[in-house]
């Protein structure tokens, strides 16, 4: 499929390319694995010498050409899916980083990424400096040490929604030879592509907007092929020397632009499984051929919601890029003109208290740890996502107490409304 296609026909037709009497529709190829017809073919497959399936903890047809659609709407060169938003973070940061290795992280991402990297990953011995966003180009450089790999951030930070100055954080990335590393999630391709603002590998938790029904759990790593992983070859040991367990294979050598990604499936994938199966890849596929469509209605809506929130008595504050009393108003017209996402974050001038109490008198929006689908949710992270942490750990962690999370889906919009207008006209 040619690459000029706009991203609304890349939705619709990218992908899975029926040759003739093949079903049109993408085949679920359920089926762990794969016939051949001599042990040398399938040899060569394990050798990495031939492209094809024999597993499907590796690789699968289903979700390989999902994987090509996301690729070609963001804009890189190859991609793969897996299980969760949180196993592709973790792989796309585990591919190029080890023990004794350093990453530096926004401190407004997703407090799931937040701990992946502080805690988790820590205990394998990789160490994380935390950043404001909002820091100064110098301020962010002088985070950077000798061991550094990477710098993982938010394109729309969930849930703060802090816009990132991706260039900025591009530019010092790459002062310092590592890749910047940017979870889409929120934004997706339709409405910002990082590739074309120097972020190096993409992100996404596809469970959100891409599926966009809630109906599975998945992820996605999407690799621009722009990091020059060979000019660096003490740094990136992994892509640059040879992989014992793949007879001596040196993935920067024998693969270029695909690298990246070779190395997350044939390594990464093969050893810690985190594969996403063939019927969520059917299913995230249909949210794609839609996504278009759905999210202009999010930003939509979005829009009016938070402009009526603004001008509530009862409302304290809003947050959301598309006001222009918004600090990242600016920001949001540079890397997202037209439009951010469909959530909004708020509070009351009830605070806290208020807060929990608006949860319970909402009827169409619905009390949910999700995010990001057709139908409006809500939450109060320090009620619920985030209830573990005391008022002074949820402000440094960017979650202020009394922080509503509103998920504007694509119903009506005067329906959304008046269901908060009611409920915060009962506090």
């Amino acid at each position: 499929m040619k690459k000029t296609y706009a991203k609304e026909t890349i939705c619709i037709q990218s992908g899975w390319q029926p040759k003739n009497g093949e079903p049109r529709v993408l085949p679920i190829y359920q089926s762990t694995t794969f016939k051949y017809e001599t042990s040398e073919q399938m040899g060569r497959l394990f050798d990495l010498e031939e492209s094809g399936y024999f597993y499907s903890r590796l690789q699968n047809p289903t979700c390989d050409y999902v994987a090509q659609k996301i690729c070609e709407l963001e804009g890189g060169v190859a991609a793969m899916l897996t299980s969760s938003g949180q196993a592709a973070n973790y792989y796309a940061v585990f591919n190029i980083c080890e023990a004794g290795d350093h990453a530096i992280l926004s401190s407004k991402v997703y407090g799931g990424t937040f701990n992946l990297l502080t805690v988790t990953m820590k205990k394998m011995g990789i160490e994380c400096t935390v950043v404001d966003p909002d820091c100064s180009y110098e301020e962010l450089c002088e985070q950077f040490r000798p061991n550094t790999k990477c710098v993982l951030a938010e394109t729309i930070a969930n849930p703060a929604l802090v816009v990132l100055d991706i260039e900025k954080f591009a530019n010092a990335a790459h002062a310092h030879h590592v890749p910047l590393i940017v979870d889409n999630t929120f934004a997706t391709p339709i409405n910002c592509r990082p590739f074309e603002w120097g972020a190096d590998i993409v992100t996404h938790s596809t469970t959100k907007y891409m599926d966009g029904h809630a109906m599975c759990l998945g992820g996605a790593i999407v690799d621009s092929g722009n990091f020059d992983w060979a000019a660096y070859p003490d740094k990136f040991p992994g892509l640059c020397t040879p992989d014992e367990s793949y007879h001596g294979i040196v993935y920067a050598e024998k693969f270029g632009k695909a690298a990246y990604i070779t190395k997350a499936t044939s390594q990464l994938m093969r050893d810690l499984g985190s594969m996403q199966s063939p019927q969520n890849a059917f299913l995230l596929n249909v949210g794609l051929e839609t996504l278009h469509l759905r999210v202009p209605r999010h930003c939509e809506n979005a829009q009016k919601v938070a402009e009526f929130l603004e001008n509530h008595e009862k409302v304290a504050w809003v947050d959301y890029p598309g006001l222009k009393s918004s600090k990242y108003y600016d920001l949001a017209q540079k890397y997202l003109p037209d439009g951010s996402c469909g959530v909004i974050a708020f509070g009351l001038k009830g605070g806290r208290k208020a807060a929990e109490s608006l949860m319970d008198k909402l009827e169409l929006a619905a009390i949910v740890t999700h995010v990001a689908d057709a139908r409006t949710c809500v939450l109060h992270p320090a009620s619920h996502t985030h209830r573990q942490m005391n008022d002074e750990q949820l402000k440094e962690a960017g979650v202020e107490p009394d922080l509503i999370r509103l998920s504007v889906g694509i119903e009506n919009v005067d329906d959304i409304i008046a269901d908060l207008a009611q409920a915060i006209d009962k506090l």
